[in-house]
Order: C-alpha cells, then structure tokens, then sequence
C-alpha cells in the first residue's frame, strides 16, 4: 500500500477507518490488479482469509500523487457474476486517465475487522514465506502487488517488509468494480475539503457525503461482469 488517487497513505487509512466505523466493521480497499482464479471459490466457501497490507518500499508515482482526473466507484460484481451496490459507506476513488478505457477497470478487497484502523508494526512479512495460491504455486514475485498467498515455511525475523495493518476479507472478498463516475471539480473540491477534516467527521456525516458523491449517472456503460 502506498499513496493513491492522491492521498497520502496515512489519510487512506483515516478514510478507511471512516468507512469501516461508520459501516459495522465493513471497508473497502482499491486495488489495481485483477482477482486471482481461487477468489470465487473461497467465497462461496466463506474461507476465512487474513488481509495483510504492508507499506511499499517503492516511491509512489508522480500521477498517483497528484492525479489530473478522480473518478469514484459504486458497485462491484460478486462471485456468481451479478452485480452489486457497494456498501453505503465505503468509497473507493481511483485515477481517471481522460481518453485511456484501462482505466475504467477497477477492483477491491473487500475487507471486515472488529478493531479500529491505524498504521504500525505488527511484525515481519517475508514474502519467501509464502507461495501464490495457484496452479502452479509460484514464488511471490517481485511485481506483485495484491496476491493470494498461503504460508509453506516459517519467517524469517529479519526481513525488509513488515505487517503494517490488518483485516479479513469479507463478502465478495476480492471483486471487480463497476459503475464508475469521474468526479467534476465541484465535488472533488467536496471530497478534498472533508479529507482534510476526516477527524472531526461524524459517522452520520460520512455516510451522509457518500452518497451524495455516488449520486449521479454513471460515465462508463457497456461493462459486462466477468468471473475470475
């Protein structure tokens, strides 16, 4: 995790705790990389899956800090293909790039706790821990950002990466967006201002915000559901 749609990491958290206190313990978290194969069949299982995000070494790009154009996202497609609206609560923005259709392809993990949000330690995250849950049950690559892991070893206590936040995957899990909707200045000028108040906003507030930046017809039709 990093900065993102420019936000800094610190007020993704802040909004992210928003989201999950205004809305019984239910987040969402952007991601920019397509589900893994095993995401339906885990949910339909109801497999309880760890969500471990770790700080990315990396400097955020210049384009994630300072975006020309913001869009929102107000649905996702579950595993069975149909789609849904998100929760009332959780607002996902992304980069707009005008003119570029990749753009209008968004996912999320759809994440749940019981405890309060904040960044920390929570020790090591060695990815050579770990192997892709997959086919062919790969490494964890250098390139990837969201996987699906499971633990074939113990970690080693020196390591480069830590746990620096931590939830569970809930309904859905990971799930393809739908129903975008680029931002006009006028609410990005909205959105902006309560992000740099996000500690005195009440719950009521929020959920009150979210919805009247998700009103409004949406800017990318033709999208069909796929399953991962």
């Amino acid at each position: 995790m990093q900065t993102e749609a420019g936000q800094e990491l610190q007020a993704i958290v802040d909004r992210k705790e928003l989201e999950r206190s205004a809305g019984g313990g239910v987040f969402c978290w952007g991601v920019g990389n397509a589900p893994s194969r095993s995401i339906p069949g885990l949910a339909r299982d109801g497999v309880d899956v760890d969500v471990v995000f770790s700080i990315m070494k990396s400097r955020p790009k210049a384009v994630d800090v300072a975006p020309s154009h913001l869009r929102i996202w107000r649905s996702f497609f579950d595993h069975s293909g149909q789609e849904q609206p998100l929760p009332p609560a959780s607002l996902i923005t992304s980069r707009a790039d005008v003119g570029l259709r990749t753009r209008n392809v968004h996912y999320a993990l759809m994440c749940q706790s019981d405890q309060q949000l904040s960044l920390g330690d929570f020790g090591p995250f060695d990815p050579s821990a770990y192997r892709n849950v997959s086919d062919t049950g790969g490494a964890v690559g250098a390139s990837q950002v969201t996987a699906i892991l499971r633990r074939v070893s113990g970690e080693a206590h020196a390591t480069a990466y830590k746990v620096n936040l931590r939830a569970k995957l809930g309904q859905g899990y990971w799930v393809r967006l739908g129903d975008a909707l680029d931002l006009s200045a006028e609410r990005r000028s909205l959105l902006e201002g309560v992000l740099a108040n996000l500690r005195s906003v009440t719950p009521r507030e929020w959920l009150r915000m979210v919805s009247d930046l998700r009103s409004g017809p949406s800017n990318t039709t033709g999208l069909q559901p796929r399953l991962f």
